[in-house]
């Protein structure tokens, strides 16, 4: 029997995240709570046994849920598997704006991709939009579900809005030039979006979800050419397979390790932020990389900045940052919640839609959403289920996933020498901490027993060593202090203190050592 993909290495625990979204804290968790809920969510079983079906998606997060769900209309045998729990991996930390307005994207489209394609993409995502709408409406759906505008603003350059808007207006959107917005600062000038939408992702995934054929806590080991998929405890046989894991983790064939990095952003949600300020009309992003967003929820604010590459620590604490904006533009306010999220950015800031490669024509993903996770997983469950029911998708060929990327290349280049840098750095660069020297709450990297490891020193004086050789392909982890997790700047993988791993591509955890606890 053909395997196409197995796990390589027994997997243990999943690592914790520092902080919980807004969506996991909000009350909604016990307007549910029942004798077969946690937390108020639904407990969905765990596959212990073998079954057949005509599609299998593996994640469960809001991309896997919609594709399946539009498959499940169309009258096609579903079921989805998810190693965690529904929603619950990069879903829950979203903003959760839903909108075709993805940053100053239209003009740039128009410049390397052609008329044609810039406007399959526009007219993709803003049919995202309104599908939001239709499902909410057929399911009943009650997820504080609102229709306001979005804004991409900036504080200097007027003409790059200008012409932004000139690029949307061409391609059908309802885009408008603007200087008034409800900020708390002026701006220079703004694009906006209108009949755009933000609303809560979790409500809306419990509920499409309800719908379907879930497995939870059910982790995929192996993949056979013939749709032979085996998890940790049962199998799944079936005609046709989507990969909707945020990052794809078969890497021969695809290749899509060489075609992604991840990024991640920082998150804060305020309390008492609206005292004696003009509520917010929209949603807002800077066009700036380091610029703010703000949208808001209920009484809260959510504002978030900071974005990096990951594995790329920035010595400023982000949420430090986040929370002296808010005291500036806020002094009421106060910090509620902290989170952070994490995504996977192509070289041309367009997703991948479709087939996983030439040679696997059964097997479909989606991935590398730039951000834009709402719209975008709407967008991949429409073209994927328009394929695999041999519909045909007028908006398809822009995501395809093989792809020219003249556009990208110079992104291609730099992520390249990234990870030829990141190996060698891990095999040939000498450790210079000492473990007496690393204070408490901080980490360092130092020779133990012949070997680099990495070295996290608790309150307490307790010291977690893991290795620093990523378990994924093998790049050079770096310490994150705004998380106080492990993260590798080749592919995004990222491990807690204790070498646990939170995201993927990484299969298997990066502790291979001991607590040691220091004399007194």
């Amino acid at each position: 029997m053909d395997i196409l993909w197995k796990e390589n290495g027994t997997f243990k625990e999943e690592g914790l995240e520092q902080g919980e979204s807004l969506w996991i804290q909000d009350q909604y968790r016990n307007d549910k709570a029942g004798k077969d809920s946690e937390g108020g969510r639904i407990i969905r079983p765990t596959l212990q046994e073998d079954i057949s079906t005509e599609v299998a998606v593996i994640g469960a997060g809001l991309a896997g849920v919609l594709i399946a769900y539009l498959l499940q209309k169309q009258g096609i045998p579903v079921v989805v598997l998810e190693c965690r729990r529904a929603g619950e991996g990069i879903t829950k930390n979203t903003t959760a704006k839903i909108t075709s307005q993805h940053g100053l994207i239209y003009r740039k489209l128009i410049m390397y991709k052609g008329e044609q394609r810039a406007w399959e993409y526009a007219m993709a995502n803003q049919l995202a939009v309104k599908k939001y709408q239709e499902i909410i409406k057929e399911l009943q759906i009650d997820c504080d579900y609102e229709v306001m505008p979005n804004y991409i603003y900036t504080l200097d350059d007027e003409q790059k809005i200008r012409q932004e808007v000139d690029a949307a207006l061409r391609l059908g959107l309802p885009a408008s030039f603007t200087k008034e917005t409800s900020l708390p600062f002026k701006v220079k000038a703004a694009i906006k979006f209108e009949n755009q939408a933000q609303f809560h992702p979790l409500k809306f995934l419990d509920a499409v979800a309800d719908t379907l054929k879930i497995y939870e806590n059910t982790r995929v080991t192996q993949i056979n050419k013939n749709g032979l998929i085996l998890t940790d405890g049962g199998s799944v046989k079936a005609k046709k397979i989507v990969i909707a894991t945020h990052y794809p983790f078969i890497n021969v064939p695809g290749y899509y390790f060489i075609r992604l990095h991840q990024e991640r952003v920082y998150l804060s949600a305020l309390e008492g932020w609206g005292q004696n300020k003009k509520d917010l009309d929209g949603m807002y992003l800077d066009a700036d990389k380091d610029g703010f967003t703000f949208r808001k929820y209920k009484d809260y604010l959510i504002l978030g900045s900071g974005s990096h590459r990951t594995g790329k620590y920035q010595p400023l604490d982000a949420y430090e940052r986040i929370e002296m904006a808010a005291k500036k533009w806020y002094p009421e306010a106060k910090v509620k919640y902290t989170w952070s999220n994490q995504d996977c950015i192509t070289p041309d800031s367009i997703p991948y839609i479709g087939r996983y490669s030439v040679r696997t024509p059964n097997i479909f993903v989606a991935t590398g959403f730039n951000k834009w996770g709402m719209t975008s997983s709407m967008v991949a469950a429409m073209i994927i289920s328009d394929m695999i029911t041999g519909k045909e998708n007028q908006y398809r060929k822009v995501f395809i996933p093989r792809r020219l990327m003249l556009s990208g290349s110079r992104v291609l280049l730099k992520d390249a020498a990234i990870i030829t840098i990141s190996l060698l750095s891990e095999h040939l660069k000498i450790p210079h901490d000492k473990l007496k020297d690393i204070e408490r709450e901080k980490a360092g990297v130092i020779r133990y027993k012949g070997q680099r490891v990495g070295v996290y020193r608790d309150k307490e004086d307790k010291y977690y060593f893991v290795t620093t050789k990523c378990p994924h392909l093998g790049c050079k982890l770096e310490w994150n202090q705004n998380e106080l997790t492990w993260d590798c700047p080749c592919h995004g993988s990222r491990f807690d203190y204790k070498g646990k791993m939170i995201n993927n591509p990484a299969m298997r955890n990066a502790f291979d050592v001991c607590v040691k606890t220091k004399s007194k």
